[in-house]
This record gives C-alpha cells, sequence and structure tokens, in this order.
C-alpha cells in the first residue's frame, strides 16, 4: 500500500509543479506585456494561481486514483497500456492548451476558454486567416516537443512505481484507502469547505489585469468555459431588431436622453460642500420596499432606514434588476441588466470589459475599497470587483476566525466596524498623500440572507428580525460616522 500511496502523491504534486511552471514561462514569453511590473511579481501569480492549479490537479489525478486501485488486483500488461495511454492523453491535451492558449493571448487579451474552439469549428478557414504558415508549423512543433517533455515525465514517475508495486496481500483494505484518499481529491477540486466553489475570479489578486492573467490556469479556464456554455442569443432575440427599434423610438423621449440638459446648474452646489466627495455605497442584501414605512411598507422593521430616507434624498421609483446578489450587484456597480436564466459575474473574461462606478472614480483619482464580510470568491465576486476598478478588497478572510460566526462570514456591524476604524486610521495620519485623495467605498451586507442567524433580537420573526438587525447597524454607523472628519466631504 506504501507504493500505492507514494505515487498516488507523486502523481498530484507532478500536474502541480507542471501547471506551477507554466507560469514563469507564460510570464518570460509576455516579457514585454510585463516589462513594468516588480520582481516579486512572478512568485504572487504562482502564489495566488496556486488554487487553480490544485484544483485541475486533483482532476486529472483522479484516473490515476482508481487505476492505483485496480493496481492492487491486477499487475497485467493491459492496465499498464491503460496507464500509459492515459498520461499520453493529458500531455498531448495540456501541450495544446498551454502552446494555443500562449499564441492566442496576444490577439485576444484574455486566457483560452471556449471562443476559439466556437469560431474554429464553425469557420477553421477564418479563424485560421490572421495567423502565417510558420506560426502554425511553428505551433505543432512546440506541442509535439512539449507533449512529448510530459510524457517522458510522466513514464519516468510511473516506471520508478511500478518496479515496486506487488499485488497486496489484503487486496479489499488497501483498495478501500486509496478510494478514500482518491475520494479526498475532491477537497482541492472544489476548493476547501466554504461556501464558494473553485472558480478562474479566486486567483485575482491585482488591479493590474495582465498580473491577474497570468495566474489563470488555462485548462481549468477552458474546462470552466466549456462547462458554461450557453446559446444566449436564443433566449433574449424575441422579435426582429428593426420592430424591437421602432417600439423603442416610441418609448424614449430625445429631450431626457441628455440627463445633463435637464439638471440645474446649481444642484451640484446646492447638494455637496465640496467639487470631489467623498462616496461611501451601502448596498443591503435582500432588502425591500416593503420593510420601509416611508414607502408604504410594514411600521418598526427598517427604522433607521425610515429616519434616513427623511433627511436625505430618496427615489420612490427604483426597482430590482434581479433576484440574485451576484446579478444585482452588476446591475447596481456596472449599471449592466441581469439575465434571468444567467450571471454576467461568472464569466471573467465578459465582466473584465464592461464599464464601472469603481473604475471611473478611480480613473479620476479616488481611492477604492470594497468591504464584504462574507467570501468575495463566491460566484466569480473577487475577479469582477478587481476588474471594475476597486483596488482593495476587504472580505471574510480578514476577520478572525472569532468574528465569522455566520454562515456567510462576519456580521454586518462587525463590517461596519471595520469601516469606520480604517477611516480614523486614515483621519489620524494627515501627512499622508494617499489618504489626501478621496475615496469611494463600498460595503455589501450580508445577515439579512438565510438562515437569517443574527447576535440580535428584536422582533418575533427571525427574517424581520434579521432586516432590522441590518438597518440597526445602518443606523450605528452613520450615528458614529458623523463623528469623524470624513462627515462633511462624503457622499453615503
Amino acid at each position: 500500500m506504501k507504493e500505492r500511496l507514494i505515487g498516488l502523491i507523486k502523481t498530484y504534486i507532478l500536474f502541480v509543479c507542471i501547471f506551477i511552471l507554466q507560469k514563469p514561462l507564460f510570464i518570460l514569453y509576455y516579457s514585454s506585456l510585463y516589462a513594468g511590473t516588480s520582481w516579486t511579481d512572478p512568485f504572487k501569480v504562482i502564489w495566488n494561481g496556486l488554487p487553480l492549479d490544485l484544483s485541475l490537479a486533483g482532476y486529472l489525478t483522479a484516473i490515476p486514483g482508481l487505476l492505483f486501485i485496480a493496481s492492487a488486483w491486477t499487475l497485467s500488461k493491459a492496465l499498464r497500456r491503460i496507464w500509459n495511454g492515459y498520461y499520453f492523453f493529458i500531455a498531448v491535451l495540456l501541450a495544446v492548451i498551454f502552446i494555443v492558449d500562449i499564441g492566442l493571448y496576444e490577439y485576444w487579451g484574455f486566457r483560452l476558454d471556449a471562443t476559439p474552439l466556437f469560431y474554429f469549428f464553425s469557420s477553421p478557414k477564418d479563424a485560421l486567416a490572421s495567423i502565417s504558415i510558420w506560426q502554425v508549423l511553428g505551433g505543432i512543433v512546440a506541442m509535439i516537443l512539449y507533449a512529448s517533455l510530459l510524457y517522458a515525465l510522466f513514464l519516468w514517475i510511473q516506471k520508478g512505481i511500478w518496479k515496486r508495486m506487488k499485488l497486496p496481500y489484503r487486496r479489499l483494505s488497501v483498495s478501500g484507502v486509496m478510494l478514500l484518499l482518491t475520494g479526498l481529491l475532491f477537497i482541492p477540486i472544489r476548493g476547501g469547505f466554504t461556501v464558494s466553489t473553485m472558480n478562474t475570479g479566486k486567483v485575482y489578486f491585482s488591479s493590474n489585469q495582465r498580473l491577474n492573467h497570468a495566474a489563470i490556469n488555462p485548462a481549468f479556464s477552458l474546462m470552466e468555459s466549456l462547462s458554461k456554455q450557453k446559446d444566449f442569443g436564443k433566449q433574449y432575440r424575441f422579435m426582429e431588431a428593426a420592430q424591437a427599434d421602432e417600439l423603442i423610438k416610441n418609448l424614449v423621449d430625445p429631450s431626457v436622453l441628455d440627463s445633463t440638459a435637464v439638471v440645474p446648474d446649481t444642484l451640484r452646489t446646492t447638494l455637496f460642500k465640496t467639487e470631489r466627495p467623498n462616496v461611501i455605497f451601502v448596498i443591503l442584501e435582500s432588502f425591500s420596499s416593503r420593510l420601509m414605512t416611508t414607502l408604504g411598507g410594514e411600521p418598526d422593521i427598517a427604522v433607521q432606514m425610515d429616519s434616513l430616507a427623511k433627511e436625505g434624498v430618496l427615489f420612490t421609483n427604483f426597482y430590482a434588476n434581479s433576484f440574485r446578489t451576484d446579478r444585482g450587484l452588476v446591475a447596481i456597480l456596472s449599471g449592466y441588466p441581469a439575465q434571468p436564466t444567467t450571471s454576467i459575474m461568472k464569466y471573467p473574461r465578459k465582466t473584465q470589459n464592461l464599464p464601472a462606478i469603481a473604475g471611473s472614480l478611480r480613473d479620476a483619482g479616488y481611492r477604492t475599497k470594497y468591504y464584504y464580510g462574507g467570501d468575495a470568491d463566491f460566484t466569480n465576486m473577487r475577479s469582477y470587483l478587481m476588474s471594475s476598478g476597486f483596488e482593495n478588497i476587504i472580505s471574510d478572510q480578514d476577520f478572525p476566525v472569532s468574528e465569522r460566526l455566520s454562515k456567510w462570514g462576519a456580521h454586518d456591524h462587525l463590517v461596519f466596524n471595520r469601516l469606520l476604524e480604517d477611516m480614523k486610521v486614515e483621519a489620524a495620519d494627515t501627512t499622508s498623500a494617499e489618504n489626501a485623495r478621496p475615496f469611494f467605498q463600498v460595503l455589501q451586507t450580508s445577515s439579512s440572507h438565510e438562515p437569517f442567524e443574527v447576535p440580535y433580537r428584536r422582533l418575533a420573526n427571525d427574517r424581520l428580525n434579521a432586516f432590522a438587525y441590518t438597518d440597526s447597524c445602518v443606523g450605528d454607523f452613520v450615528k458614529r460616522f458623523r463623528e469623524l472628519p470624513q462627515w462633511k466631504n462624503t457622499v453615503l
């Protein structure tokens, strides 16, 4: 059993090492794109890209795990041929993916996914039109060499394992243990035990998208993309384009298309005391107008929001864009309509091209930061936030384990406390040029989400009590924020 256990571990580690080494090779090939980066950035790329490498290595090691179980019952030549055949297939597959990814990145600007396959199979001639015959031949030679190297490595590892393997005396026991160890590969495959499963966005760590792209495992990216293929065109084309344009033309008043044309010149000076105010954007999980008396809802639930509504500007004809958080966030922060059956946040290649409030304000000189008590890797949230312009993300991992007491991470009052503490530190440091810049900070709550377990009890109904708890956190935050110097120059 010892030989099989060591063999399984060696196989897994070999896959991981291959994926790790691919990253500096990618950066070296595109050295001109990474010319301005720090010498430490390749190490950050490797470290942050490790979760995808561990996950894909788990997928690829699962078959060898089953073959190790079979080897407890037979060491026939047929089993060895199957083993060698699997390694040959994987060597060719990884070589093709890596070389094609390197070749296409210059043109596409994102790591390999199913898009090139769509164009290739729909029109191979057009797909290869921009590539010279020498590039094609060079790519094929590179694939053959790389696949040969990988296959030789696999055979070398396998040869050493086969030499020491013998049929065990207790076959059932060995098979059971190896089956358990193979099953444990599910942990890296899934990405741990948190609410988020492994996704491409988990490796995003920098405001430099090139570094994020370098951290992506192209084989994982392709696999994830293939699993999400949908014909969106058929879902949303309900009528001919000309008919839709005619209907829209009758609904739109040209005189109000330009919002600046109907806004008085004095409005900005009336509302704001500065040309460049700080902005804090609080997004309340699952809230509804039915919770506010001001909007005709039930009394004694969102009492703090009702109070703030009288003091601030209240929009009474403002409607939800979707019924899921990941879709609503993109609608709020990027103005992108939600889709009924999917979420654009799950497609990092698409979200990296969306306009966003954070990106616009960052380009205007604002500091951008996102606060969330939950898992920022859930549904590719991290990749969306990084791509949209947020320079820093505070999430569940930034809170002590003792404070991550809810299903979703840290409770809302702790997240608000973190935001306040950070602003106090900034206010105390009057010499920092960075702190002198205005900020755009978004805080997303999570406690008003099932299972509605909160450290607060005012209402008998658990669901309504959770909303009342988050509402109380908002009220407490505003009360304490008023005492800080940033209050007078901040739009909340």
